[in-house]
């Protein structure tokens, strides 16, 4: 089988065995474990899902120009995600900081006029 395609999960869980699931692929695995893959595969749900998908390609060849571009296409995204964070936080963060120190002095503001308007009215003060 190429050797390409034994780098499929190179970054991925350490508990998978590549040629195992390339064997799986191609069918050249005995019964006992061809079992245990299934075994794994109903164990978890993630794995099941990409062996699943991994058989649906036809051109087998083809799998490592998927694994490339889907890689591309990550880092492409990450780095737009990342770049519109930074973006969001250069521009909320003065906005806060002036929100809140305007709604202080409102605060401040509205305590000593409710105190001079009771004062007015003949309230005591409250010292």
């Amino acid at each position: 089988m190429n050797d390409d395609l034994l780098n499929i999960l190179s970054n991925s869980n350490k508990d998978i065995d590549n040629q195992l699931l390339m064997d799986y692929l191609s069918g050249k695995l005995s019964a006992e474990k061809n079992h245990e893959v299934e075994k794994m595969m109903a164990d978890n749900d993630l794995f099941n899902d990409a062996m699943e998908g991994l058989q649906q390609i036809r051109n087998k060849k083809d799998i490592q120009t998927y694994v490339e571009q889907l890689n591309r296409d990550l880092q492409k995204n990450l780095t737009k995600k990342r770049q519109r964070r930074e973006k969001r936080k250069l521009k909320e963060g003065p906005w806060g900081y002036v929100a809140a120190i305007v709604i202080i002095m409102l605060c401040i503001a509205s305590y000593y006029v409710v105190k001079k308007v009771l004062a007015a009215h003949g309230y005591p003060s409250g010292k």
